[in-house]
Parts: structure tokens; C-alpha cells; sequence
């Protein structure tokens, strides 16, 4: 992989990782027209690595109020009153919400890795679908801190939902979260809080597994250092962006943009560019 591929699937990754859109489905079309796959142990590992650049963003962007809701949780179990303060409910509810991912996830791994590329054609434009249905029928007034324990619970399940590839974490979070009310910026922010325990565990998992591919392929360290950083760079700004979009603006864009995508790979398959499996 050349220094350029690795610039270009680092921007991919921070865009789609944390837009609505489906991270998956966008580095299988960018990598396969390139000439790679993801049934590539190299690829494959790779694109394992970049991820871990959006997850530090997310540390780095919300590192004030991920150290506030550690300190609130500690606090209220060092005198036996975990629910002391909004603050340490909320970590106990990103906990909560984080269970439903982490079951399913380790449980199905082996089946979600064999799902198709149709499948994630298809859950891009049905949840897109989805979404520009939640986008009209959401009231957007409750702000983040109104969050309960049926909110987390439904939130983490939305979360494990996105395990099916094409579904897109952030997008199946922030529907989740309009659906029950909140504001697009608090759903949005919820889901933000909530992908940090999710996407640390899963980044150590999967580089533990995939490491080993990348063993004497000084070529691909190289391109796997420079993608990890451009994702992590890219990957800060665009949370920024996004929640100020959210902030005015509806999710019209992230439809349009979902049902292209899921057309687009529908297409590629269909001509033969892309595989069916």
C-alpha cells in the first residue's frame, strides 16, 4: 500500500466513522476499487489500526467530559453511592448501554464477519430509510442530560444493531436517539460518550488478532502509521463538525447520502466489480 492509499483511507475512515454513513461499507468500495480486500490479512489489519486513530479522537475531543463522569463514578463508589451526581449516573448509563454490543458482538462475531456485501448495500439504504422516517416524527427537545435507563438500553441496542455491516454505529445511535426524543447534538453526543468504551475494547481486540499480518511488511507499517494518524487528525475535526451541524441543521444530508451508497455498492456488484460474499 502506498503512502497515498494509506492519506485516503485514514480521511475515509474519520469521515464515515463517525458521520451516519457507515465506515465498513465505504473503506470495502474505496479498498476493493483499489484493489484491495478485506478478506486480505494486510488489509485487513490496517484497516483494524486506522480505527484506532478515531477512537483516540473521541478521547481527545471529549476528554473533559469523559474525565468528569470517571471522576463522578470513582467518587460514588469510594462512599458506596454510585448515583451521586448526574455525572456518575451518566458513566453507570454509558456502561449499561454498552453491554448489549459487547454480548452480541463476541457471540455473533464469526456469522457478522460472514455477512455479504449485499447485506450491507442493504442496510445502508434501509437505514437510511430509517433515519429520514426518525428525522420527521422525532420531537428534538430532550438534551443529553435527560438520559434514563430505558434510553441507554435502547441506545446500546441500536449500538449492537450496527454490528451488521453497512448499519454504521453512529448512524443506528443518533436514529435511536431522535426516535426517543432528544435533540440531534444531545443524540448525537450520547452516542459519542457511549462508543468510547465499545470502540477501545473492540480496537484492543482486534489488534491483538491482526498484528501478526503485518509482521515483516515494512511497507505496510509505514502506511498503517501514516493512516492512523491522518484518521486521528481528520477524525477530531469532523466530530466538531458534525455536532455543530446537528446543531441547525436536519440529517437530509447523511439520507441522501446513505441510499447513494447503498445503490452505488448495489450497482458494483451487480456489474461484477464488487463480490456478492
Amino acid at each position: 500500500m502506498s503512502i497515498l492509499e494509506a492519506i485516503l483511507f485514514g480521511f475515509i475512515q474519520a469521515a464515515t466513522e463517525f458521520l451516519p454513513v457507515s465506515s465498513t461499507a465505504h473503506l470495502l468500495v474505496f479498498g476493493e476499487l483499489l484493489g484491495h480486500s478485506l478478506d486480505e490479512p494486510r488489509f485487513r489489519a490496517f484497516v483494524a489500526i486506522i480505527q484506532t486513530g478515531t477512537a483516540l479522537a473521541v478521547l481527545l475531543y471529549f476528554r473533559a467530559d469523559l474525565w468528569r463522569i470517571l471522576r463522578a463514578v470513582l467518587t460514588g463508589l469510594r462512599y458506596l453511592s454510585p448515583l451521586h451526581t448526574p455525572d456518575a449516573r451518566l458513566g453507570w448509563l454509558i456502561v449499561l448501554g454498552t453491554i448489549p454490543a459487547v454480548v452480541l458482538g463476541k457471540s455473533l462475531e464469526h456469522r457478522i464477519e460472514a455477512l455479504g456485501n449485499w447485506v450491507i448495500a442493504a442496510s445502508l439504504i434501509f437505514l437510511g430509510v430509517v433515519l429520514f422516517i426518525a428525522e420527521r416524527v422525532a420531537r428534538h427537545l430532550r438534551p443529553v442530560e435527560s438520559v434514563g435507563v430505558r434510553d441507554a438500553v435502547l441506545v446500546g441496542l441500536a449500538q449492537a444493531w450496527a454490528l451488521i455491516p453497512g448499519s454504521s454505529r453512529s448512524g443506528s445511535t443518533l436514529t435511536m436517539g431522535m426516535l426517543l426524543g432528544f435533540t440531534r447534538e444531545a443524540a448525537a453526543r450520547f452516542s459519542f460518550l457511549l462508543s468510547v468504551p465499545i470502540i477501545l475494547g473492540a480496537g484492543a481486540y482486534k489488534l491483538v488478532k491482526v498484528l501478526p499480518a503485518l509482521r515483516g511488511q515494512p511497507d505496510w507499517q509505514a502506511a498503517t502509521a501514516v493512516g492512523t494518524l491522518v484518521s486521528f487528525l481528520a477524525g477530531y475535526l469532523v466530530i466538531g463538525w458534525l455536532l455543530g451541524w446537528l446543531r441547525t441543521r436536519p440529517t437530509d444530508l447523511f439520507v441522501a447520502w446513505r441510499i447513494a451508497a447503498g445503490v452505488v455498492i448495489a450497482v458494483l456488484i451487480g456489474v461484477g466489480v464488487l463480490p456478492a460474499s
